[in-house]
């Protein structure tokens, strides 16, 4: 009896191992007020623009300017599709959550992909802004 016991226990404490993997969901991460550093003394509005379509686009965004100061970056993924606003000026960006399709959002928390998404999305407008 007690032998049997302990299989079950071993086979709910797996069970809840692989059932906490699935679960990769995180709270949405946003850029926000990120710095515009660029190499040239004052980059223009539209050097900004330019050089946040050409991080997007080397990472497989769709990036459509959105009137004056935003961007909107689609990324599909398979199933997967997240869909980000990118609003700008010459001095400050910010990538913000818009809309998602299948990664699990909840109002609050999303799929831990989304996040690295994001994050490899700064960083590749970061380098196109040292490269004005």
């Amino acid at each position: 009896m007690q032998m049997r016991l302990k299989k079950i226990y071993i086979f709910l404490f797996a069970f809840l191992v692989v059932f906490a993997a699935g679960c990769r969901s995180n709270p949405v991460y946003n850029v926000e007020g990120a710095a515009v550093i660029s190499g040239k003394t004052n980059a223009s509005l539209d050097d900004v623009q330019k050089a946040i379509m050409r991080a997007g686009g080397t990472l497989g965004w769709v990036m459509t300017p959105a009137g004056s100061g935003e961007v909107i970056g689609t990324l599909r993924l398979r199933k997967h599709v997240a869909v980000v606003s990118i609003k700008f000026n010459a001095k400050t960006y910010s990538i913000l959550y818009k809309s998602s399709e299948n990664l699990d959002y909840d109002g609050k928390n999303i799929h831990s992909n989304y996040n690295g998404w994001i994050q490899n999305l700064h960083r590749a407008i970061q380098a196109q802004l040292t490269h004005l």
